[in-house]
Formats: C-alpha cells, structure tokens, sequence
C-alpha cells in the first residue's frame, strides 16, 4: 500500500493548530472533577501528584510510539490506518467499528452533556424536563424522558460538526482560540491560586496513608490511575487528521510531544493549587474541586469564573473531537470496510461530510440519553486495548516494512513502546479486575464487532 494520502481532504493544520489539537483534545473537564475521586482512592494528596505524573508519563510514551507511526504513515484516520498496516483488515475494521459505534461518538456526547450542565449554572432552565412518557415493554413500563440538558448536549453536537463540515482551516482556527483560552483560564487559577489562596503545604503531608480493609494500594493506584488517563485521553487525536497536517513529518512528531508535555505540566501545577488552597477533607468531599477552589480566593464570582473555564474547556475539547473522530469512518470507508458514502468528501469544503453527519447523529443519540457519567471507564478499557496494539505495532511495522521512510523514530526504542505496552496491558488487567462489569462490557463491545465484520464482508460479495 503506499504511503499517500488520497486527493481530497485539505492540509489546513499547522504546528501550532496541530499542537491545539492535541492540548485541547486533552484538557476538558476532567481536571475539574477527578481529584477528589482520586483522592478517595490513593489516600493523600502527594499520592494523588504521584499518579497524575505517572499517567503523564505513560500517555507520553504512547504519544512517543504514536509519534514514529504518524510520521511514517500521516494519513487521515490515524489509528486504523496503524491496526490496519500492522495487523491486517480485520483489527482495522474493529477499530473503527469501536470508536464510530461508541467510543468516539459516546464520548463526544459526553463532552457535550458536560458543557450544558456549567451552561445551566447561568440558565438553570436547561435542567428542567421538557417531554415525559412511558413506554410498555414486557409487561413493565419503561420511562422516557427529555431534559434540557440532553436537548442542549444534542444541539451542540449538531451545531459544531456543522462547523466541522464548513472546512479545517475554520475548525482549526476555532481549536487554536479555544485551546489557548482554556489554558489561559487554568494559568490564572494556578497563579491566583498560588498567590492569593492562603493555602498551607501541610496537606502534602503524609504521603502515604493507610489502605485499610479496601484494595492495596497497587490496586488504588491502578484504579486512580484510569481516572487521571482520562484527564489525558485525546493524545491520540491528532493521528487521526495526520492527513490534514502541514509537513506531517516535521510538525506531527513536534505537536503530539509538546502539546503532551505542556497538558501535564498544567495538570501537576493545577493539582498543587488545589491541595494547596483546599484541606483534603474538603477535596474528598466534592466533584467541583475547582469551582470551590476558585470559591475560597475569589468569592462567590469564583464560581462562575469556573463554570466559564469550564465551558470553554469543553467547548474546544468537543470541537476536536468531532474533528478527528469524524476521519475514523472516513479512513475506514476508504478502504470498502464502511459504506462509501462515509469517504464522500464535500466538492466545496473538502472535508469527510458525510462521515461528519452520520458521526453526530449517533453521537446525537447518546447525548439524547444523558447517561454520560458510566460510560468512561468504559470507553478509556476499550481505547487502553489499541493504545498497546498500536505502539506494540511500532515493533511490527518496523520488522515488516523496515524501508518505510521513518522521519522521526520512537525515542528510547524498544524501550519506551515495550513499557508502554507491558504498562497497558498491567492497567487493563487491574480495570478488569477492579471495575469488571464496566470492562465486559467493554470487551462485549469490540468482541460485537466480528461478526459485524464478516457480515459486511458477506454483504459485499453478494453485491459484487
């Protein structure tokens, strides 16, 4: 197969805007509930740094791996393209059958949801029921609902894949603003945080705390951990518009390592501003750490400051989202693993329209539900399990295509991927272990795309 991208999409990402891509898919708003949870689960605050560095680390090994892979194949639909090189069209098919049924769309409705929730602390109407009913199934009645949250989450899906579907270079420009105001947002909270807060550095102190009756402390840490890499999770985003970045050699290697080194280092220094400002005890207590943060040093104006950042955060965070996501279908269309009509790229725009379209209506769909809170551990088991095979691929590929051009080779080769992978498959060990039912269910997920697979493949011989 050659390593060209097909006349169509157009390169509108730059290294900045590239670089955009990966911070703003990264920083959503996460950073603004995780803590406390993480913090119930290690038992300190120094513990809870350890983890998020940890994490950092992790995800910049992947980030390491993906870089190597997207340079020597900068195609639009990232990870499928690598499963698809390294293992063959069926590990293609399930990637993109994974992040096109669920995980990528689920996950933008679940940013979306999140935006309207801090919409409505200024327009507390949102929260109100809209339409209610039920449905008889099997002698039970099923409640139906509709709220203006899910509404609102619907409306914004719709309203920025419609942006998407107008060209890169506008969806770009939307990236690079939002994401520096959202980093912009958390300097100022650290800063202030730092300066003002009044805080006290006892709360670092211990740093180890007593596991009790619950899981041992490997385990806490592996659970925590989940919970930090979803804070993380969207490195691997600019992958999939590889085909879509200028000089994808030069700037997509640069974009994936420094826009992950700066998304931790905001991480680390966010965390200290919060433990600094706020006792554990208050910490554990709340899912809004940095809406009561900002509240100790800021008043009541702390608030809202927060639920701004917050939706800008997730605002940039659900646009780059539903731009890569959308070359996922595109990508796998391309290669006859999806209707055509998914590769149908737009005469005017040049953007994978209809993948864009059909992206949202699911992603419409599950925002419809509201349920977006179960569905991370979920999604980050399933998205853990290609993270390994696609770094473990860096050893494939270059074993079976050892002349495929390689501008930019893994840092730390073999060491650096072996870890990533070893790590991964540690971590998706203690998930299933730890949280089972929401792993299965995960496992259930992908596993239902093969016979998806050979049906369509059935379906093709047929028509042919």
């Amino acid at each position: 197969m050659p390593n060209k991208e097909p006349a169509g999409l157009v390169k509108g990402l730059g290294v900045f805007g590239a670089t955009s891509v990966v911070a703003g898919t990264m920083i959503g708003t996460a950073i603004f509930v995780v803590p406390g949870i993480m913090l119930q689960q290690v038992g300190t605050p120094a513990m809870v740094l350890v983890v998020w560095v940890a994490a950092g680390v992790l995800s910049l090994f992947g980030v390491l791996s993906y870089a190597e892979l997207g340079a020597a194949l900068p195609e639009a639909g990232g990870e499928y393209v690598y499963m698809r090189r390294a293992y063959g069209e069926l590990f293609g098919f399930l990637y993109g059958w994974t992040q096109f049924i669920i995980a990528k769309t689920a996950s933008i409705a679940a940013i979306a949801t999140g935006f309207v929730i801090y919409l409505a602390y200024f327009f507390p109407c949102l929260q109100e029921t809209l339409w209610e009913a039920s449905l008889g199934f099997g002698g039970h009645a099923i409640p139906l609902r509709l709220t203006g949250l899910q509404l609102g989450a619907t409306l914004m899906v719709l309203l920025l894949s419609g942006l998407n579907i107008l060209g890169v270079r506008r969806s770009g420009a939307v990236q690079t603003l939002f994401t520096a105001s959202k980093l912009l947002v958390l300097a100022i909270l650290i800063v202030l945080g730092l300066v003002l807060g009044h805080g006290s550095w006892q709360g670092f102190r211990p740093v180890f705390a007593p596991t009790g009756h619950g899981p041992s402390l490997l385990a806490a840490f592996g659970v925590a951990t989940v919970s930090a890499l979803w804070a993380y999770d969207g490195w691997n985003n600019l992958s999939m518009v590889a085909g879509e970045v200028e000089n994808p050699q030069r700037n997509l290697p640069i974009a994936l390592i420094a826009g992950s080194l700066l998304v931790l280092g905001v991480y680390v220094l966010v965390n200290i501003a919060y433990f600094y400002v706020l006792p554990a005890s208050r910490v554990l207590g709340t899912t809004t750490v940095a809406a009561d943060a900002a509240r100790r040093f800021l008043g009541n104006a702390g608030g809202a400051f927060i639920a701004v950042g917050v939706m800008i955060s997730t605002f940039a965070t659900l646009n780059g989202s539903i731009l890569a996501g959308s070359r996922i279908p595109y990508a796998t269309a391309r290669d006859g693993l999806f209707p055509q009509a998914l590769a149908t790229v737009h005469p005017r725009f040049r953007t994978p329209a209809v993948a864009l379209v059909g992206q949202a209506v699911i992603a419409g769909l599950f925002a419809l539900t509201g349920q977006y809170q179960s569905l991370y551990t979920k999604v980050i088991f399933a998205e853990f399990l290609f993270y390994g095979l696609c770094s473990a691929g860096v050893f494939i590929l270059r074993r079976r295509l050892p002349d495929l051009p390689r501008p930019y080779r893994t840092w730390g080769y073999p060491l650096v991927p072996a870890l990533f992978v070893i790590l991964a498959v540690c971590l998706l060990a203690n998930t299933f272990w730890q949280q089972r039912a929401d792993s299965m269910w995960g496992v259930v997920l992908i596993g239902s795309g093969i016979p998806a697979y050979f049906l369509w493949k059935a379906w093709q011989r047929r028509s042919s």
